[in-house]
């Protein structure tokens, strides 16, 4: 395989990381560091409990007639307690996908009832 196939695949995948990060850093109270070398990132949301949320999502949730899956990523540490406020996000999606699924999980987070913070009315921006 061609080395441009690479640097087009780690572009795009570069491009991706950022968006997502960038957008989950800029919703209230959620924190997301920089991954260096995965398709994914955890995030740190203000909610009660991870698992509880995953579930709300896919259960009761849903804007205009969309919600985004997520994994909680309890199940990705080895020390019990750890991960009970943090999720997996697969930045696997094309851009114009995640644009909607980051769109999506703001407004969860503003209407999930185990919310941690308090929100107030923002619009989300992302370059």
């Amino acid at each position: 395989t061609p080395d441009e196939y690479f640097e087009k695949v780690k572009a795009e995948y570069v491009a991706r990381r950022n968006f997502v990060v960038g957008a989950l850093n800029n919703m209230e109270g959620v924190f997301c560091p920089v991954p260096s070398g995965a398709f994914y990132c955890i995030a740190r949301l203000p909610i009660d409990d991870a698992d509880k949320f995953c579930q709300w999502l896919l259960e009761r949730f849903s804007d205009n007639n969309q919600t985004v899956m997520l994994a909680p990523a309890s199940g990705f540490y080895s020390s019990k307690g750890e991960g009970k406020n943090e999720v997996r996000i697969a930045y696997v999606l094309n851009l114009d996908d995640l644009h909607k699924a980051m769109k999506c999980l703001e407004t969860a987070l503003q209407q999930y009832p185990g919310k941690t913070v308090k929100w107030e009315k923002i619009k989300l921006t992302v370059e």
